[in-house]
Order: C-alpha cells, then sequence, then structure tokens
C-alpha cells in the first residue's frame, strides 16, 4: 500500500480534471492517478506533460520505452517497469531484452540482445539517472543513435529526465505493482 491513501477509482471531481485524465488513460484511473490527484494542480501540470511526453514526440517508441524500463531498474521503481515493460515489448523490444533489463548494468554491455543504438540510449539513461551528469562522448552516441538532430537527442533526455520524475515519485509514496 502507498503511503497516502489512494482515492476511489471511481473518483468525479474535480470532474474536468478526472476526465481529461481517463481519456488519457482509456477510460481508468492507474493508482498513480489516484495518487496525484490529492493536488489537483499537481495532477493537471502532469497529466498534460505526461500526455505530451507518451504522444506527441518523434523519438522512436521502442527507444523511450526502453529508456524509461532503464529508469525505472536504476530507481528501483518496480511499479514503472511492471508499466513500461509491456510497452517496450509491444514497440519491438523483445522478451529476453525484457528480462536482461532487470540488470541494466549487465544488459548495457549484452551485443548480443541490444544493439549499438539501443545500449547507447542505455548508457545516457544509466548516467543521467545514476550521475546526473552525462560524457560528451555518452551525449554524442546517443544523438547519432537517435539519428543526429537536436530535437531527437532533447525528446530522449527530455522523456530520461521525465521518467526519473515518475519514478522519484512512486518510490517515495511507496506505490508498488499490485
Amino acid at each position: 500500500m502507498a503511503r497516502i491513501p489512494l482515492l476511489a477509482s471511481d473518483l468525479q471531481e474535480p470532474a474536468e480534471l478526472v476526465a481529461a485524465i481517463r481519456q488519457r488513460r482509456g477510460g481508468e484511473l492507474a493508482e498513480l492517478d489516484r495518487l496525484l490527484l490529492h493536488s489537483p494542480p499537481f495532477a493537471a501540470g502532469w497529466n498534460f506533460h505526461l500526455g505530451q511526453v507518451r504522444t506527441q514526440l518523434e523519438v522512436p517508441p521502442k527507444l523511450r520505452e526502453l529508456a524509461m524500463c532503464v529508469v525505472a531498474v536504476v530507481n528501483r521503481a518496480d511499479y514503472e517497469f511492471a508499466g513500461h515493460l509491456p510497452l517496450f515489448l509491444k514497440h519491438g523490444g523483445t522478451r529476453a531484452q525484457g528480462e536482461a533489463l532487470r540488470n541494466a548494468e549487465a544488459a548495457l554491455e549484452n551485443r548480443l540482445l541490444f544493439d549499438d543504438g539501443e545500449r547507447a540510449v542505455m548508457r545516457l539513461t544509466l548516467e543521467m539517472t545514476r550521475d546526473v551528469q552525462v560524457r560528451d562522448a555518452t551525449f554524442e552516441r546517443a544523438r547519432e543513435a537517435l539519428g543526429g538532430t537536436s530535437r531527437a537527442i532533447t525528446e530522449m533526455i527530455g522523456v530520461i529526465a521525465t521518467y526519473n520524475m515518475v519514478s522519484r515519485f512512486l518510490v517515495a509514496l511507496e506505490l508498488h505493482p499490485a
């Protein structure tokens, strides 16, 4: 159980905000939403921001989900990993890759399961998440892996930063998968 109570899954107020969150989620409030809604202004900002990250970026979905899974593993956010692993698989990741990601450091060195581009994104994610600082060589390899554009590297860095926020929220409030 989370450190603060989950609001009811049939919550109706604030109506406009709850409707917007339900629309983004496909009709249901996730447990995460039921925590965020303790602060409607925070939930509104979160919903807009995450909606943009999930639907408006040009970064390839497989690499986006890969980064999210690595953040979750490094930060020990099991709820986040459980939510994003199926999406990684849906977007082309393999079950073997998914299992390997449970040890992000070892996965980074696994040239059989992960190609150079995937490993470049994983290294960027690890450095941002663990160390905050990103080495120049890591930045350049990730930029190249993402097609070399400023937009792509900006989006990937934004995804990693965003999901570090998500994982820190989940871990601090002790939300775990059911």
